[in-house]
């Protein structure tokens, strides 16, 4: 059964194109339900403009003249494999891949999960918004069991999941993937690396930010009703984007994907993130922690 795609809860204009082109009715739709969602939260008038610092970090602003506001700058997580936490996948010959469901560099191992594919649009806010051609972006995320490659139990050999693409001219990337778990205690989410090009990726210190894309619920509780996600209906239970640790400041109003698609011929996640070079990232460091056991 196909289900139409829906972006927070609402059928998409244009379904075969992605959310940022959907025609400016649903834009400014999109644009006053976030801003309802942010004064329900008690957040106020000024957190609901669009001219306001998300995330509570220096390294979120926004641009002048351009409208936009930079993606809110989130922890990497205790399992990035940028080096900043133990194992440095960013150094491995053949990293820059688009399909990262099978491990790579001696490893053999491949992540098993419906389909999933991966679209983010990176917008240089130094630059007045334009696309920011030539940026790396690394992305990585846990699997179907919510273990991370080169740190979970039975996984540390592995690094699936884990890949960088180079941003083209619309400052577009797009991996081929599988829709990850909900753990406890998280939403479910991917996280992201955004770096200046792709000579500094080696570096996690180089990272111009560091955030997460959340996924809608209703594509969730579809996925998680497939074989292999079990674990996954309860944990979704449990949290809330209102109570998630991460998303919960602003209920993940400028980190939630649109995606379209069914779980017979897979989703896509798609995300517009506007980054900003002229501010000082704060939240990429890796809080401590043991992996999850799977």
């Amino acid at each position: 059964m196909r289900h139409e795609p829906t972006y927070e809860g609402r059928p998409l204009v244009r379904p075969d194109e992605e959310v940022v082109d959907q025609g400016l009715g649903f834009d400014v739709t999109t644009l006053l339900s976030r801003r309802r969602m942010l004064r329900a939260l008690g957040l106020g008038a000024a957190a609901a403009s669009l001219g306001a610092c998300g995330s509570g970090t220096t390294g979120t602003t926004a641009a002048s003249g351009t409208g936009l506001v930079e993606i809110p700058d989130e922890t990497a997580g205790p399992y990035p494999g940028d080096g900043s936490n133990g194992p440095n996948v960013l150094a491995e010959s053949g990293i820059v891949r688009s399909d990262i469901r099978s491990s790579f560099a001696g490893a053999s191992g491949t992540a098993d999960g419906v389909p999933l594919t991966i679209r983010l649009t990176v917008l240089d806010i130094a630059n007045g918004g334009s696309a920011f051609a030539g940026a790396a972006v690394y992305v990585w995320h846990c699997n179907r069991d919510g273990g991370y490659s080169m740190y979970s139990d039975a996984i540390e050999d592995q690094n699936y999941l884990r890949g960088v693409q180079i941003a083209d001219s619309a400052g577009r990337v797009s991996f081929t993937s599988i829709f990850p778990a909900c753990y406890s205690g998280r939403w479910p989410h991917i996280h992201f690396e955004v770096y200046p090009d792709q000579a500094g990726i080696t570096d996690a210190s180089n990272a111009i930010a560091t955030s997460q894309i959340a996924l809608p619920q209703d594509a969730c509780e579809v996925v998680y009703a497939q074989p292999g996600y079990e674990q996954s209906v309860r944990n979704l239970s449990q949290v809330t984007l209102a109570t998630d640790n991460v998303f919960g400041d602003d209920g993940g109003a400028r980190e939630l994907g649109a995606v379209t698609g069914d779980v017979t011929t897979g989703y896509t996640v798609s995300l517009t993130a506007a980054v900003d070079t002229t501010t000082t990232p704060t939240a990429g460091s890796a809080p401590g922690g043991p992996p999850p056991s799977r």
